[in-house]
């Protein structure tokens, strides 16, 4: 037999609401390397797409956001722990995408697996590190805690298509929010594939929807969309980012804005990326006598 054969090619899908639906348009685009060598087809999301995700992350956002603390670490855990049994695939998609060597493929693929362990270790610990008991006068308690914003729509970095994913990413769902992303357009499977993780880890559906497709386009429709509460602007297209954050101060939503030159993602990025997703809320309590 012939050691010959075609190569199985895959049509890439959407991830929404733990399900990996065709766009409803019917669109699809071809994924090259950066030799312009064909590695993929992937769902061009439309504007209804963007809708049901942002209906699928406002369903999921009760339980997401309900959960303990704790317990969300233990689901991020999960993800980087599945991660890590698919670490050759993600390497080879990450290396081909991105034009990357092998060594330095997996140390991108290694970074985006020790980010979520990372920040699953930083779900437990906000509470006492951004709350905690204000001095009042009065018979009372005054207690400062953070809470969840709600649901998150997220540019993905364009470049970066597996570690800057991660990095913003995972912020958003340590902080009890759920998000909607946009992945990288020309970089999308290593995203498409970290969606198959998500539906085989412990991630309730809804928690994390991810469009493949045009940010230009995407990115227009998430920030006028008044039941997206906050945006990350980190992947928006050159020249696009002041547009979207005028779209998004229609409905006062909470804007990331882009960085004035590409992250050094491997770098430790603190509270910077959860804080901007957190409201804080106070209570008052009287005390017992």
């Amino acid at each position: 037999m012939s050691s010959d054969r075609l190569a199985v090619r895959k049509t890439y899908k959407l991830y929404v609401n733990g399900a990996f639906p065709r766009s409803e348009s019917g669109r699809t685009y071809e994924v090259t390397d950066p030799r312009g060598h064909f590695l993929a087809n992937a769902a061009w999301a439309s504007r209804k797409d963007a809708r049901d995700a942002v209906v699928a992350a406002r369903g999921a956002f009760g339980k997401w956001s309900g959960m303990t603390a704790y317990n969300r670490g233990q689901v991020l855990y999960r993800v980087a722990e599945v991660m890590e049994g698919r670490h050759a695939q993600f390497c080879d998609e990450v290396a081909t995408g991105e034009g990357l060597s092998g060594s330095k493929a997996r140390a991108a693929v290694d970074a985006a697996i020790d980010r979520w362990v990372w920040y699953a270790g930083w779900t437990d610990k906000l509470a006492a590190v951004l709350g905690g008991a204000n001095p009042v006068a009065g018979p009372y308690f005054d207690f400062s805690m953070p809470e969840p914003t709600g649901v998150v729509a997220v540019l993905a970095p364009q470049e970066s298509s597996l570690l800057g994913l991660v990095s913003v990413l995972a912020p958003v769902l340590a902080t009890g929010n759920t998000g909607v992303v946009v992945t990288s357009k020309d970089r999308p499977l290593p995203a498409v594939t970290l969606g198959e993780v998500l539906a085989t880890s412990d991630v309730p559906g809804g928690v994390v929807n991810l469009l493949t497709g045009d940010a230009a386009e995407l990115g227009t429709w998430l920030a006028e969309h008044a039941d997206v509460d906050a945006i990350d602007l980190t992947g928006a297209p050159a020249g696009r980012a002041m547009e979207f954050e005028r779209e998004a101060a229609g409905t006062v939503k909470r804007v990331v804005r882009p960085p004035a030159t590409e992250p050094d993602w491997t770098a430790d990025p603190g509270l910077s990326r959860m804080t901007p997703f957190l409201e804080t809320k106070t209570v008052w309590h009287p005390m017992g006598v």
